[in-house]
């Protein structure tokens, strides 16, 4: 469908909560009987949406409707909206308080879990809101930001074509990398990095900025790196390491706890190599406040 300046227009409220209706029911059909509308009135509202809007909401395929991006995105503050509606009712009726305003954070499967509750800390710092919190590889992430489902995402790895999305990031924190190991590996403390090459490591996958420079660095140094396990579940890899499986790069803060209580020791540190962690937000018209002054303030705890 044809974009054109729909500035001017209002929205038609009544054609997106028939919109809402047949998106979450997957079919005119459905909806229409749910709505008591008949099928032809309910496609014309459809279409003067679409219309109004500028943009096409489904597609059909196999005789199948199927949300277009375009139409995600609509959905999902059709939903808001009409939350938001019904509780203005209930609220001035005296029935319910409001509710917390919400966020929505997510990270990489990678990132340790203490550098997300700072995150969280600091936003009930800000206001007590509710939290929704998610995981998953970046390129999901950066998909679910563009569509405005996801506030602020944690990460390590900023691809290169990040600015063409609508998204903006800015670092907070750059950490050294050492390696990591279980006491019994002590020994190779004295060789250090050449005695890498005889013990098997864990590493993280190429979703991750730290395996490029791993890769890079092992190639520069001459030091093979035997691959045991490759993984972006950090915590995985912290329980093999402590196990005796492996050797684990990793920055100090991720395995503090784990060399306080002994049961991993640094090996040694590896020279030009560190992690960058980043928070990337979508510009909106509408900001979340919330995530807005996270952006600007939030630093990770030494």
């Amino acid at each position: 469908m044809n974009q054109t300046n729909h500035t001017n227009q209002w929205i038609n409220y009544h054609h997106l909560f028939y919109f809402k209706v047949i998106a979450e029911e997957q079919s005119v059909s459905k909806a229409a009987e749910k709505l008591r509308l008949g099928q032809p009135t309910l496609s014309a509202q459809l279409k003067h949406l679409e219309h109004s809007l500028g943009v096409t909401l489904f597609e059909r395929r196999h005789k199948k409707l199927f949300l277009t991006e375009q139409g995600k995105i609509a959905l999902d503050y059709a939903r808001n909206i009409f939350k938001i509606g019904s509780e203005m009712y209930e609220v001035l009726h005296d029935k319910i308080k409001p509710t917390r305003p919400s966020l929505c954070v997510a990270s990489l499967d990678d990132i340790p879990k203490h550098i997300v509750l700072d995150l969280v800390q600091a936003a009930l710092n800000i206001s007590s809101c509710q939290i929704t919190l998610l995981e998953g590889k970046v390129d999901e992430l950066l998909r679910e930001m563009s569509s405005y489902r996801v506030d602020l995402l944690v990460t390590n790895f900023i691809p290169t074509a990040l600015d063409t999305k609508g998204l903006r990031h800015r670092s907070i924190a750059k950490n050294k990398i050492s390696f990591y190991g279980a006491p019994k590996f002590k020994n190779l403390k004295k060789n250090f990095p050449e005695s890498l090459s005889t013990h098997p490591v864990l590493l993280p996958t190429y979703d991750s900025k730290l395996r490029y420079d791993l890769d890079h660095w092992s190639q520069m140094t001459s030091v093979p790196l035997d691959i045991l396990s490759e993984s972006q579940d950090i915590a995985i890899k912290e329980l093999m390491a402590i196990h005796g499986l492996g050797l684990l790069p990793a920055a100090r803060h991720t395995v503090t706890h784990h060399v306080e209580s002994g049961r991993l020791i640094e090996i040694g540190r590896l020279q030009g190599v560190e992690e960058e962690l980043f928070l990337v937000a979508a510009q909106r018209k509408i900001e979340n406040t919330i995530a807005k002054e996270l952006f600007r303030s939030f630093e990770l705890k030494a």
